[in-house]
């Protein structure tokens, strides 16, 4: 909390409609409120795999306060998305989740991860009786990868008190022993199962070879599933012909703008991340950014710079190309601004790219047009010039000094 946020002690003179500081206060009394008990009857919409301590690490069934109709609710993503939900919404239904944790090998098995594996699998919320080794004590944990999660506590009791109805395409790759985790996830995937179901089906080891399967932390298996998938869709938009036009797509959700920029070329993608002044961690009082990029023989290590958001980025933009039938080369600029306040997770850059890319695009002659243009929205909206980005493009530097096979004929 910064001196501005002690002058202002919540009156909104930072322009938000609401106080970061206050929300997460408000959610605490709420949870605190609600979470008076060590034993209770409640329903789980997912499991949690933690990371510290690794190989031998703590998984959790993330479960409501008390039995709820629209459990699946807080922990839908896709849904947040489609239906705009804010972030106080988000972070009200995540601050009550609790987290009934117990330490576990990624190799061994014992009864609550058979609880955790069976809930993963559910369609629907899965109804339990929890008994807690004390009363959960109240945490908002934030992170870039990960949706919120609330309270925490020793899990001491355990058991499912309805039937888990799983889908049977579902039982169909969990039963598979000899079917590999990257033909499971695509194979879901194609039947329409989300990447929320899927990264919970493959972190509590249920998917891949049988001497394979393990318990995968839930951050590594978030950005794991967007990277399999969008290796399968880069696989399929090669045989594609090139886009025609020159377009760009602005959209935003939740303070994450996008300018998604097209260029007719070989599939080739690069992501800039910028951090507006005073935005998210970004304390100074210019603009930052952090970039990766990939050409057309795709990626062998991992995007250091921008991460998660640089797999679920490039997911929404191979779905776009794909619905398109086309392929070319993309330049993906997130610009974070102080709207965002709080950090969500991953899901929220994937479905902000998403939207972004329904929107109808503008198009343009040449690339020397459609920079123009974005240098002109990029100086009227958020007041800096974006040839600070676009100097740094690999992908437009390659574009421009590469000679194509066309110029000789």
């Amino acid at each position: 909390m910064n001196t501005q946020c002690l002058k202002c002690k919540g009156n909104g003179h930072c322009g938000r409609s609401y106080c970061p500081h206050i929300l997460r206060s408000k959610a605490m009394f709420k949870v605190e409120k609600n979470i008076d008990k060590s034993d209770f009857s409640t329903s789980s919409p997912a499991p949690f795999v933690g990371r510290f301590g690794y190989p031998n690490i703590n998984v959790g069934i993330l479960s409501t306060p008390n039995l709820e109709e629209d459990a699946w609710l807080y922990d839908a993503p896709k849904h947040w998305a489609k239906e705009n939900f804010k972030i106080p919404k988000i972070i009200d239904l995540r601050s009550s989740l609790v987290n009934s944790r117990f330490k576990v090998n990624i190799k061994k098995q014992n009864k609550f991860l058979d609880i955790s594996q069976e809930i993963s699998m559910a369609s629907r919320p899965v109804d339990i009786e929890v008994s807690l080794e004390d009363k959960p004590k109240f945490r908002l944990n934030n992170d870039t990868i990960m949706a919120p999660l609330g309270p925490n506590a020793d899990l001491k009791k355990a058991d499912i008190t309805s039937n888990p109805k799983i889908h049977t395409k579902v039982d169909k790759v969990v039963s598979d022993t000899d079917l590999k985790a990257n033909d499971a996830v695509n194979y879901l995937y194609k039947n329409n199962f989300d990447e929320n179901f899927l990264t919970k089906i493959l972190s509590v080891g249920n998917l891949g070879l049988k001497n394979n399967r393990k318990l995968v932390p839930s951050r590594w298996s978030i950005t794991a599933v967007d990277d399999l998938l969008g290796k399968h869709l880069y696989q399929e938009i090669l045989d594609y012909s090139q886009i025609s036009d020159y377009m760009v797509y602005f959209e935003n959700y939740l303070g994450n703008y996008y300018l998604i920029i097209m260029i007719p070329d070989v599939w080739s993608y690069e992501l800039f991340e910028t951090y507006m002044p005073n935005a998210s961690w970004n304390t100074s009082k210019e603009v930052s950014f952090t970039t990766d990029f990939e050409t057309c023989n795709g990626r062998k290590n991992y995007a250091q710079n921008c991460t998660g958001g640089y797999y679920s980025v490039r997911l929404g933009v191979l779905e776009k190309f794909k619905q398109m039938k086309r392929q070319g080369s993309c330049i993906a600029i997130r610009i974070i601004t102080g709207e965002y306040t709080t950090p969500l997770g991953v899901w929220v850059t994937r479905e902000a790219a998403r939207i972004t890319l329904k929107e109808k695009p503008l198009k343009f002659g040449s690339l020397n047009l459609l920079l123009k243009y974005v240098n002109a929205l990029i100086k009227k909206k958020f007041g800096f010039d974006s040839n600070i980005i676009i100097t740094k493009s690999l992908l437009i530097k390659n574009f421009k000094s590469q000679s194509k096979l066309s110029k000789f004929f």
